[in-house]
């Protein structure tokens, strides 16, 4: 079956974990690794890309017992000329790398 013919993909809620188990934040996406470039745009953003230091995320999606692991990072750069008039002059982008997967005994 093409990808054109499949139906659409539900979004999906993934759970910001912390070192300690707390999980303070969920962002949604059809996959794991759209809800973690959201996550990797709220990082502190450095002044490049290149200058951007990388920070572990890590993602339970809800009602799952596995943890995607992902590096991100984050950084300012100037908008677009053809940006919409509510969009500031300078904006955050996040990437992401993907590290594993992580198995947990308790949800």
């Amino acid at each position: 079956m093409e990808r054109s013919e499949m139906p659409d993909e539900q979004e999906r809620n993934f759970a910001l974990r912390t070192d300690d188990g707390e999980e303070p934040s969920v962002f949604s996406g059809k996959t794991p690794r759209q809800a973690a470039l959201k996550a990797a745009r709220r990082l502190d953003p450095a002044r490049s890309e290149e200058a951007a230091e990388t920070e572990k995320i890590r993602l339970r999606e809800k009602g799952e017992k596995k943890v995607h692991v992902y590096e991100g990072w984050a950084w300012e750069e100037e908008a677009p000329d053809d940006k919409p008039n509510w969009m500031p002059d300078e904006i955050t982008e996040g990437n992401v790398s993907k590290q594993g997967v992580e198995h947990i005994d308790e949800i």
